[in-house]
């Protein structure tokens, strides 16, 4: 098939290793160009003994490998969380059903599906996944915004900067004293909040989007194809 994954000298050799071996460990980064498709290596699999099925479960842990990508910080807090894997094929109606259920359920989110050509899109609020196409194959790309933690950041940027510039205009008048701490510690208290919860969200969404991602690289692998006929 034109529109499947093709994998360069250096992946086949990485895939035909992991597979030949009881522990299959892939550190390289992934870089699809031209090369050969996934049936095309299991079909090299079976000429010399090699179940196409651990071709397959090597050629996804190669996809897994790819690096985290950062996130996007406000303040120095992380306020974004984003991942994005290869996959070997688009979804089968089926199969793009089971994906929305399970970030459904991973999410406790009830969200919204669309699709455009094909592109399939699950949306909650500033939480997203797509299937989208790319120049050498497919890709799943999910990712999520913090909007409360950008505004908590406001909020505490305001309440500091607020605190010093009533303590200058009023020149360290004792009388201002009790306002100038109400609203510094207003604004030191909203980045604290963020500073203890923002690290633990990123953590947790990144975690549970690669858990998403494994679950529909599994899907995907597994045999025979789910078409829902």
């Amino acid at each position: 098939m034109t529109d499947e994954r093709r994998y360069q000298d250096d992946e086949v050799a990485a895939i035909f290793e992991a597979a030949s071996t009881p522990t299959a460990s892939n550190d390289d980064d992934v870089a699809a160009e031209q090369g050969l498709t996934l049936a095309e290596l299991q079909a090299i699999g079976r000429e010399v003994g090699i179940d196409p099925e651990r071709i397959a479960q090597a050629a996804a842990s190669l996809q897994r490998s790819r690096p985290t990508i950062p996130p996007r910080t406000d303040l120095g807090l992380p306020v974004t969380a984003a991942h994005i894997v290869d996959i070997p094929r688009p979804l089968t109606d089926l199969e793009w059903l089971l994906v929305v259920g399970d970030l459904r359920e991973t999410f406790g989110a009830w969200g919204m599906e669309s699709s455009q050509g094909e592109t399939r899109i699950w949306r909650n609020h500033n939480l997203h996944a797509v299937v989208e196409p790319t120049r050498t194959g497919y890709r799943l790309r999910l990712g999520t915004l913090k909007a409360d933690g950008l505004a908590m950041n406001r909020m505490g940027a305001f309440g500091v900067t607020m605190g010093l510039v009533v303590a200058i205009a009023l020149g360290g008048d004792p009388a201002a004293i009790p306002g100038v701490l109400m609203l510094a510690t207003m604004g030191a208290s909203a980045f604290a909040f963020n500073a203890l919860r923002l690290p633990r969200w990123a953590q947790l969404r990144e975690r549970q989007m690669r858990g998403v991602a494994d679950r529909t690289l599994g899907l995907l692998t597994a045999t025979p194809r789910l078409d829902g006929a």
